[in-house]
């Protein structure tokens, strides 16, 4: 029992050594591209481009990070726009403090926070999958500061079936067991279902090239971005609910852009519904699957742009 035990230790600390090594890999070959700026106790990271008289603020959606919009739409945004794409708590490169709560209304007093630090001045809020749901949280929580959504594939609702296969490594309740498993057994079942990961999430889209280094595939692979995607899962099943009752008195323009084959949530069910409920609610429909930002980031572009221009004044 002693040897076993004893093995049994020594697999674990090579897993942790193993996850330790190759999250510093990442970090030193894709440092921090932007900015820093606490709110909340929540220490940011965000990109900053372009000026003018409109401002878009760009949100991710989960295990996701700011490259899924850097990697195209934020520079074409940027050449007539004020243009800020954040990380958003706890993901890539942002901090989030162990004692603050991922719940969708602190995800969404924290972009509110941004928005008067930064002095935004209601931006059109860009939101992808779950950062759809923070988008809306934001909207209902300070209407006051946003002029628009623009929502790309949003998370509206609980999926019925629940979180899609591919998400269920991350729907572990208690911090200590999911921060063991971060460290030791993510990376390898990572590497193990990646293909399988990739063809839901793109699906039946390819996965563009140079997504693991531009577009932030590799920063997925921190131990902390999964932490972080674990808790802002876990934190949705008791809000979203809510979330979704206040839906009906949003006075705001919300435009939704949703892909006929989006393999990770429902077009129907997430986007016309919310389109449906909204009182100033659009929903477009194209061909595509859930990640347009990376897949199609000019379809994503004229859609923004669209948004600001039928917002204007």
């Amino acid at each position: 029992m002693g040897y076993l035990l004893l093995l049994v230790l020594l697999i674990v600390a090579g897993l942790m050594v193993f996850s330790f090594l190759t999250a510093r890999r990442i970090e030193l070959g894709l440092p921090p591209e932007g900015r820093f700026i606490t709110i909340m106790g929540n220490r940011i990271h965000y990109v900053e481009q372009g000026s003018g008289p409109r401002t878009v603020l760009l949100v991710h959606g989960l295990t996701g990070v700011l490259q899924n919009f850097t990697y195209a739409m934020l520079g074409e945004l940027a050449r007539d726009c004020r243009v800020i794409a954040i990380d958003r708590p706890g993901s890539g490169y942002s901090k989030r403090p162990l004692r603050s709560s991922a719940s969708l209304a602190v995800q969404a007093d924290v972009i509110a926070g941004l928005i008067d630090a930064l002095q935004l001045d209601r931006p059109v809020v860009v939101g992808h999958s779950l950062g759809g749901a923070v988008a809306l949280a934001a909207a209902l929580r300070h209407p006051d500061k946003i002029s628009a959504l623009a929502l790309i594939a949003p998370l509206s609702r609980m999926p019925a079936g629940g979180p899609p296969g591919i998400f269920a490594s991350l729907r572990i309740r208690w911090h200590w067991l999911r921060w063991l498993f971060a460290w030791t057994l993510m990376l390898p079942l990572a590497a193990r279902q990646r293909e399988r990961i990739m063809q839901t999430a793109f699906g039946p889209e390819a996965v563009p090239a140079h997504f693991a280094l531009r577009g932030g595939g590799a920063q997925a692979m921190r131990p902390s971005n999964y932490i972080a995607a674990s808790r802002d899962l876990v934190a949705l099943e008791p809000v979203l609910p809510r979330l979704q009752e206040g839906y009906e008195d949003l006075q705001l323009p919300v435009h939704i852009l949703y892909g006929w084959g989006d393999r990770i949530l429902d077009p129907q069910e997430q986007g016309r519904v919310l389109a449906d409920q909204l009182p100033k609610g659009e929903l477009e429909l194209v061909e595509g699957g859930h990640m347009l930002p990376l897949t199609q980031p000019q379809r994503c572009v004229e859609f923004v742009r669209r948004t600001l221009q039928q917002t204007a004044g």
